[in-house]
């Protein structure tokens, strides 16, 4: 499987992992600055940016499941991980399942948490199944999020089994030192639901939360760089 890598700077090793339907290009003002003090990798996951697509549909058990190969084969010696989104929910699986090969890790905008059915979505989920029946392109065309009705086939069964998996379970078995950093205008992931409830489940853990929405680390990245180096060098105990 062909795999797009960005590389650069020397030192301890850093994995920059990005969100959904994004690339490692979302990290640019990032690595232009973590490269001073670190080696850093961003790599495009399997499906997304430069990468070849997944053979099948992929959940986050499978991502993570790539993810280690990729550590191995990159020769990466137990990197910090920064995250993105759906980054953040394969960085804090692979934590959980591997705790000896991760330093730190900085979660910003992590997704995962799995929140309570309202009923109009359950409206909206049963109108969608009963179009489907009889219509099925016309259901896959109407319903669904705008990023949803852009995937193909594949990435859509993919992206179900992905954000139908909650993960505080496994954020609960993080032992390592994390950083959440999460945008006050966030929509996506609100600091006040998925940031508290990531605070909550993985112990070693603190909450910030910074000026700017979902793309938080981009928008405001001097703030976010400054934040982030200084926890990943800084290595104060939580």
């Amino acid at each position: 499987m062909h795999v797009a890598v960005l590389r650069a700077g020397e030192g301890q090793d850093v994995l920059f992992l990005h969100g959904y339907m994004s690339c490692k290009e979302s990290f640019y003002y990032n690595i232009a600055a973590f490269k001073e003090h670190f080696r850093v990798t961003a790599p495009d996951f399997p499906g997304f940016g430069a990468s070849a697509p997944i053979p099948s549909a992929w959940s986050v058990g499978d991502y993570c499941a790539w993810l280690h190969k990729f550590i191995a084969a990159c020769g990466l010696n137990k990197p910090h991980i920064v995250a993105h989104s759906f980054g953040a929910r394969v960085a804090i699986k692979y934590a959980a399942a591997h705790p000896q090969s991760v330093g730190s890790l900085v979660i910003t905008g992590g997704a995962g948490i799995v929140k309570p059915r309202t009923r109009a979505y359950k409206i909206k989920v049963a109108a969608y199944r009963a179009v489907k029946r009889f219509a099925p392109k016309f259901a896959e065309k109407n319903f669904g999020s705008a990023e949803y009705r852009k995937l193909s086939p594949v990435m859509r069964e993919s992206y179900k089994k992905i954000v139908n998996e909650d993960l505080r379970a496994d954020a609960a078995k993080v032992g390592a030192r994390t950083l959440l950093i999460y945008g006050a205008e966030d929509t996506v992931t609100p600091p006040s639901e998925e940031g508290l409830a990531f605070r909550g489940a993985i112990a070693r853990s603190r909450l910030k939360v910074m000026a700017g929405g979902h793309f938080c680390f981009s928008q405001n990245y001097r703030e976010f760089n400054k934040m982030a180096v200084e926890f990943l060098t800084g290595g104060r105990e939580l």
